[in-house]
C-alpha cells in the first residue's frame, strides 16, 4: 500500500505538471508569437524544466532524507546567503519592480523559492529535537520564530510580499502542530495582522492592491486591471468552456497570463470542470501525503512531510483566491501549472523529499 501512495502521488504530480505545460502553451502561444517570433517560446521552455524536475523528483526520491536533518545547518547559512547576494545590484536582476532573480544565461534563479525547501529542513529538525521545549515560549519557539522573522525580513526586502507569506504561514502551521500552546498563536495573530497593516501602509503599491481588491473598478485600468480580466476570462467558461486554445483574455487583455493567472485560462478554456479537476488534483496530492505523515515514524519525516505538503497546498489555496477576486493579489505562482523554471524545480523537489521519507521508514 506504501508503494501504491508514492506511485500514486509522483504520477499524479506529473500529470499535473503536464497538464500545465499544455495551459501553459494555450495561455502564452498568442504573447509568444508576438515578442519572440515563436509560439512555442514558453512551452519549450516549461518543458525542459519539467523534464529536469521529474528526473530530479525521482533521483531526490531515493536519497536518504535523514541527510538533510544532517545537514540542515549548511542548507539554512546557503539559503540566507543568497538572499542577502540577490539584494545587492549587479548580482540580483530586477523583474516586475522586484530584485529577487538570479540571471543565468536566458534562466532565472530565485532564492526565495529555495529558502521553502530550507527553512522548512531546518525547522523540522528543530521540532524534532525541542518536542518538549515548545510549550515554553522563550526556550521553544522564540528562537525559531527569530530565524523565520530574519528570512522574512530579507524576502521584504527584494520584496516579494507573497513568497514571504506562504514560506511564514508554513512554518507558523509547523510550530502549531508541535506542542506549542494556542494561547501564543492567538497573540501572533494578532501581532501578525497588525505588522501586515504596516507593510500594506508602507508601500502604496500594496494599498493600490486592497483597494483594487474591495472595488477594482475604481481603477480598471491601473490596479484594478487584473483581477476584473481575471473575472472577464472566468465568466464564459460556464460548465464545460470554451475549449482549448479558444481563450479570448490571452489576445492581450490579461497580462502574462502564463504565469500567476493561468488559472483564470483553465477556467475560460476548460469551465467548472478544469477548475474541479484541477482542485481535485491538489487535494489528492495533500491527501495522499498525510497519509505518508500519519504512517512515518520518525519526528523528524513527519515533520518534513507535513511542511512540504502544506506549503504547495496553501501557494495553490491563496493563488485560486487572488484568480477569483477573494484576496487581493500576491504575485504567488500555481504549484505545477504557472510558467516558472523556479517554482516547478522546487515544487517537484518538495515531493521528491515527500517520498524520500515514505520509501526510508
Amino acid at each position: 500500500m506504501k508503494f501504491s501512495l508514492d506511485k500514486m502521488l509522483k504520477y499524479l504530480v506529473l500529470a499535473l505538471a503536464s497538464f500545465g505545460a499544455i495551459m501553459i502553451y494555450s495561455a502564452s502561444s498568442i504573447w509568444a508569437e508576438y515578442k519572440f517570433g515563436s509560439e512555442y517560446k514558453f512551452l519549450i521552455s516549461q518543458v525542459v524544466f519539467l523534464i529536469v524536475g521529474f528526473i530530479g523528483m525521482n533521483v531526490i526520491s531515493h536519497i536518504d532524507y535523514k541527510l538533510y536533518e544532517k545537514y540542515s545547518n549548511v542548507i539554512l547559512m546557503i539559503c540566507a546567503s543568497l538572499l542577502i547576494l540577490v539584494l545587492i545590484p549587479g548580482i540580483g536582476q530586477v523583474r516586475n519592480g522586484s530584485r529577487s532573480w538570479f540571471g543565468i544565461g536566458g534562466l532565472g534563479i530565485q532564492p526565495s523559492e529555495l529558502s521553502k525547501i530550507g527553512l522548512i529542513i531546518f525547522t523540522a529538525k528543530y521540532l524534532s529535537r525541542n518536542e518538549k521545549d515548545m510549550r515554553n515560549i522563550k526556550n521553544g519557539i522564540l528562537p525559531i520564530l527569530g530565524i523565520i522573522l530574519l528570512f522574512f525580513a530579507l524576502i521584504m526586502l527584494e520584496p516579494d510580499f507573497g513568497t514571504g507569506m506562504v514560506i511564514t504561514l508554513t512554518l507558523v502551521a509547523m510550530i502549531f502542530i508541535s506542542e506549542s500552546k494556542i494561547s501564543f498563536f492567538i497573540g501572533c495573530g494578532i501581532l501578525g495582522l497588525l505588522g501586515i497593516v504596516g507593510l500594506i501602509i508602507v508601500a502604496p503599491y500594496r494599498m493600490a492592491r486592497i483597494v483594487s481588491y474591495l472595488n477594482p473598478w475604481v481603477d480598471p485600468l491601473g490596479s484594478g486591471f487584473q483581477i476584473i480580466q481575471s473575472l472577464y476570462a472566468i465568466g464564459p467558461g460556464g460548465l464545460l468552456g470554451m475549449g482549448f486554445m479558444k481563450s479570448r483574455q490571452k489576445y492581450f487583455y490579461l497580462p502574462e497570463p502564463q504565469t500567476d493567472f493561468i488559472f483564470s485560462i483553465i477556467s475560460e478554456e476548460f469551465g467548472f470542470l478544469g477548475v474541479l479537476i484541477v482542485c481535485t488534483a491538489f487535494f489528492l496530492i495533500f491527501y495522499i501525503s498525510m497519509k505518508m505523515f500519519f504512517k512515518t515514524k520518525n519526528l523528524f519525516g513527519k515533520y518534513l512531510i507535513f511542511g512540504l505538503s502544506f506549503g504547495i497546498i496553501l501557494q495553490a489555496i491563496l493563488n485560486l483566491s487572488v484568480v477569483v477576486g477573494l484576496v487581493p493579489v500576491t504575485g504567488v505562482t500555481l504549484p505545477f501549472l504557472s510558467y516558472g523554471g523556479s517554482s516547478l524545480l522546487v515544487s517537484m523537489a518538495s515531493i521528491g523529499i515527500i517520498l524520500s521519507v515514505s520509501k526510508h521508514q
